[in-house]
């Protein structure tokens, strides 16, 4: 009777305690609670963005490859090359997602809450567009285990009215209640939405923020928040580009159980810029969406950790760290209990993020830097990405961009100019910090290709 009430006791004691408000601390308290618990004292600082700033980024490409040897994607750990299929998805490939999940953008939780959908139609906006069905859905995850925070999904999808057979979709990331977003000031070209929804594609628009907020004070609430009942991050839990993720593949779930009208083994993710890296994590990572469209992604996205050119590592340990797994800031120390690291020490680097797309559809675009897409970003160091994934889609029978793979001497094809003939492609247009431009040859790249896009069984 005793130890019935005292396991009684420890139960409502326990439920008492998951159910306390969560931590609220600012970006800098809980930034510094991650460098406390990997034993950092000190980190270098990130480089500016201001070219007359003292501390400016590097911009001369004579300094820009300090440690220009990657990590190689087709070789184990135990120095065995991979030479067959199988052996990169048996072994190889694991071995690459392990060190991201650990050291750069962490790991989604085992057990993550159920999504239950709810939907209404949609009838006002869509006028510059041809017959379409809208709704605006909401996806509530499950917080019965812990009540304190409430999480809902915004998403808004359009499809074409009466279609002759399922379409395939793209999930943009997108932070607007417009259900149609017009394309930006000074751009000529058509909206995106539109020309897909003409292309007989449908879209949806998912909210990053209405997943996991993107800053630090943030991360004891939204999904994250929610998994680990309000508690601070333990370093090798995931940041907010994985959040994002796990919230598209929850969109993701969604259509392939409700939307007959979608293809759901031709839906693709796109974003731009922070939400270009997001997309990219998600394709890499969320093995069922079939293509991506990573718009200006720079560095946490294709642009190589290891290059010195605009933004750096030390850009994510310090100011955007939340985007990635607390164990990333390590790359920035410059004092603390294990020494000092650089990027160097990264087991991985973006090329190989980029292979763990292959052998699916897979476009990175950039812009210019005279029409506002940053130098920052390193076009340069994100086609050399590219360049060194090439050996991995080849191995699984998908193409490559077409030209070598020596990354450290191919340089980028002139402006306009795309590399769109096989499963991983490039093109580089003459827009600003966007993908608008780039909208049209995706749709053409990805029809001229969706019958291999099906996701590949592993």
């Amino acid at each position: 009777m005793k130890f019935s009430l005292l396991l009684a006791t420890l139960l409502i004691a326990s439920a008492v305690r998951s159910q306390q408000p969560p931590v609220t601390f600012t970006a800098e308290q809980d930034h510094e609670d991650m460098m406390r618990q990997l034993g950092i004292k000190a980190l270098r600082p990130g480089p500016s963005g201001d070219e007359k700033a003292p501390n400016h980024a590097n911009y001369d490409e004579s300094l820009a490859n300090p440690y220009p040897n990657l990590p190689n994607v087709l070789t184990l750990k135990n120095g065995k090359v991979v030479t067959s299929a199988s052996l990169w998805w048996k072994q190889r490939r694991p071995e690459i997602v392990e060190d991201f999940e650990r050291e750069v953008y962490g790991r989604v939780p085992k057990r993550t809450p159920k999504v239950t959908w709810t939907a209404k139609p949609i009838d006002q906006g869509l006028q510059n567009l041809p017959p379409v069905v809208a709704k605006q859905l909401t996806g509530h995850v499950d917080n019965s285990d812990y009540s304190a925070i409430d999480v809902n999904i915004s998403m808004t999808l359009v499809l074409p009215a009466n279609p002759k057979g399922p379409v395939p979709v793209l999930i943009m990331f997108a932070r607007t209640t417009n259900p149609v977003p017009p394309a930006p000031r000074n751009v000529t070209d058509t909206p995106s939405a539109k020309q897909l929804i003409e292309a007989g594609w449908g879209y949806a628009l998912l909210d990053p923020a209405s997943i996991q907020a993107d800053n630090g004070a943030g991360l004891t609430k939204g999904i994250i928040g929610l998994v680990n009942k309000g508690q601070p991050r333990k370093p090798d839990d995931w940041g907010a580009l994985r959040a994002w993720a796990w919230g598209a593949a929850r969109a993701l779930d969604y259509m392939e159980k409700n939307e007959p009208n979608v293809d759901a083994k031709h839906v693709g993710i796109e974003g731009v810029s922070r939400y270009g890296k997001a997309a990219l994590v998600t394709l890499a990572f969320e093995p069922r969406f079939a293509m991506g469209l990573i718009g200006s992604s720079g560095e946490g996205g294709a642009k190589l950790h290891r290059r010195n050119f605009g933004e750096a590592v030390e850009s994510l340990t310090g100011g955007e760290y939340y985007w990635m797994a607390g164990n990333f800031i390590k790359y920035g120390a410059s004092d603390a209990t294990f020494g000092a690291k650089t990027a160097n020490d990264i087991p991985v680097d973006a090329h190989e993020l980029i292979a763990l797309c292959a052998p699916r559809l897979t476009f990175i675009s950039y812009g210019v830097p005279e029409k506002g897409d940053a130098k920052w970003l390193d076009q340069q160091g994100s086609y050399m990405a590219v360049i060194a994934a090439g050996p991995v889609f080849k191995l699984l029978g998908a193409k490559d961009l077409g030209v070598s793979n020596d990354y450290q001497k191919e340089t980028m094809p002139p402006v306009n100019t795309g590399l769109l003939d096989g499963q991983l492609a490039w093109r580089q247009h003459d827009g600003g910090h966007m993908d608008i431009q780039n909208m049209k040859y995706f749709i053409q790249w990805a029809n001229k290709n969706i019958n291999f896009s099906t996701p590949r069984s592993r």
